[in-house]
């Protein structure tokens, strides 16, 4: 049997394993994102400045710019899919602006997404009207080459835009907004966040059930709560013109927290046949639920595509919560369209309104942290989950085969004393 390797041994190997980079911000960071390669990150400081490195192929990561983004600290960064050309950079500051930052590919190193004086040039930027914001997310789609962008203010008010080209906000139109929660009270501790599903479409189960494949998912925590939400077609007049359109509905709400939640995401990789959402709460606790859309095993219905998909192109709205969930009817008039809708600018109720479908979810683990938990992240499979606590460390969980999650490892920084060589004093 080979030898255990050392104590030094494994200290050198673990550095050579992880590149220890200095930021050279001056104040602490706060958000951090990397592309879909790997290559590519960027820091968010509570001075308001982002930085950028870059992967060369030497595996050494170097500065390739920064500058001044948001007159305070950086909440979260988020980088678009490189298939959107040039590179994008989604911002969101203390002060309430959604900004994306554009690289220059032909600028010189160092001037790729900032001027000659330091500050940035951002393409485009959104600001709310009443409260700021407080988390957004940013989903594109491959298919239909459209962006969606999901932003949750601080009184609890949910926007969602959609648009065409990526980089020009000022034309992106509403998709949805509403109340996701109730308004907080007056210095109340808060904490706001929202994830779109990562995941192309959503689950095979869910499309049975009678979920359309293009369909929207969002999380969103508020407080105490989590909810999920998903659109459903519907019909609206626009100058006596039935148009076609989507409407955000409560698929479910998640009431499993005394504490306030600080952070939740939505597991890549649906393959499973549910969706897995995590959430990381102030009283030291990770807990990973189980969402399914149960559906009517008696339908007469078999796994093939066509009973799966049905008519991905219907002629009316689906319905849904019945023995036929993707059973099809007249299209409804505009005025009977606009009678239906589930609210307007108030809180979302889950209703029997056409395309709505049932949801259920289930704990499927509760992980005890050392300290309140502040980040929670998959990796891009679903198969990693990692969360940081207030003790500095990052903890790696996997699931079990009975679909359970547990500690897989725990990741630290260690400070080690260099020893001073011995001095001949003869």
């Amino acid at each position: 049997m080979a030898p255990l390797p050392s104590s030094e041994g494994s200290i050198a190997d673990n550095n050579a394993a992880f590149d220890i980079i200095q930021h050279g911000h001056k104040d602490l960071v706060q958000a951090i994102a990397f592309n879909a390669y790997g290559d590519r990150c960027a820091t968010g400081s509570v001075d308001g400045k982002i930085r950028v490195f870059n992967r060369h192929q030497d595996g050494i990561w170097r500065l390739c710019d920064n500058w001044k983004s948001h007159a305070g600290e950086i909440l979260e960064l988020q980088w678009l899919p490189p298939t959107i050309y040039p590179n994008l950079l989604a911002s969101l500051g203390i002060e309430g602006c959604f900004r994306l930052w554009g690289e220059d590919p032909s600028a010189a190193p160092g001037r790729r997404f900032s001027a000659r004086d330091g500050n940035g040039k951002n393409v485009s930027q959104l600001r709310s009207g009443r409260y700021p914001y407080r988390s957004f997310s940013v989903k594109h789609d491959e298919t239909t080459r459209y962006t969606y962008i999901a932003l949750i203010a601080a009184d609890g008010h949910l926007t969602v835009y959609e648009g065409e080209e990526p980089e020009a906000l000022s034309n992106y139109p509403k998709l949805d907004d509403f109340q996701a929660f109730a308004k907080p009270n007056r210095g109340e501790e808060t904490c706001f966040k929202v994830r779109f599903d990562p995941n192309p479409e959503p689950c095979y189960a869910a499309i049975r059930a009678g979920v359309p494949t293009d369909a929207l998912s969002l999380v969103v925590s508020g407080l105490t709560s989590v909810k999920i939400y998903r659109t459903r077609d519907i019909v609206t007049s626009s100058f006596g013109a039935a148009t076609r359109g989507k409407e955000f509905y409560l698929a479910i709400e998640i009431k499993e927290h005394n504490y306030l939640i600080r952070d939740v995401c939505w597991a890549p990789g649906n393959y499973r046949g549910y969706d897995m959402v995590a959430t990381a709460c102030q009283d030291g606790n990770l807990r990973v639920f189980r969402i399914d859309t149960p559906c009517d095993q008696d339908d007469s219905k078999a796994w093939s595509l066509a009973d799966i998909l049905g008519n991905t192109r219907p002629e009316g709205i689906s319905t849904s919560r019945n023995n036929h969930p993707r059973r099809q009817s007249q299209v409804p008039s505009g005025i009977r369209a606009e009678i239906d809708k589930s609210g307007t600018h108030g809180e979302r109720t889950s209703t029997d309104l056409p395309g709505q479908i049932q949801h259920a979810y289930k704990v499927l683990s509760k992980l005890t942290h050392r300290s309140p938990i502040w980040r929670v992240g998959f990796d891009d499979d679903g198969q990693i989950l990692g969360s940081v606590g207030d003790e500095g460390k990052l903890m790696c969980y996997r699931q079990l085969p009975d679909g359970t999650w547990a500690k897989s490892s725990e990741l630290g920084m260690m400070k080690t004393r260099m020893t001073a060589p011995p001095i001949n004093l003869s």
